[in-house]
């Protein structure tokens, strides 16, 4: 199984920015779609981004579209996620995923499409 570990979040205050990156030690990291999922206070874990295998493809919750950024970058093993105009709302634990896949185009955005998981990172967006 994949170990996936999450780091870069924090507080930072409303209208902010904060960059989660989320170390791999995936063989042929390519052949891996990755995705972000959050979990809110008192809320289920909720799919925030995802990527394809190649790069390619990506796909948002709406409510972060346009402020927030998935990327990864292969030869280091590494996702990305760029956080901008950060608000309250995006106050949860972040959490990296992966799942192996044969369609290098291909996006996922269900919790059950994913069998690796990380640990997961704070994020807290408060004055």
């Amino acid at each position: 199984q994949a170990q996936l570990v999450e780091s870069g979040g924090g507080l930072v205050q409303p209208g902010g920015s904060l960059r989660l990156s989320c170390a791999a030690s995936l063989r042929t990291f390519s052949r891996y779609a990755m995705g972000w999922f959050r979990r809110a206070p008192g809320k289920e874990r909720e799919f925030v981004a995802a990527i394809s295998g190649n790069g390619g493809n990506t796909y948002y919750l709406d409510s972060v579209k346009g402020r927030f950024t998935i990327s990864r970058d292969d030869a280091k093993s590494t996702l990305s996620l760029q956080m901008n105009s950060l608000t309250p709302e995006d106050t949860a634990v972040y959490y990296c995923a992966a799942r192996t896949t044969f369609y290098p185009y291909s996006i996922y955005r269900g919790e059950t499409d994913y069998g690796s998981w990380g640990q997961g990172t704070q994020v807290t967006v408060s004055s």
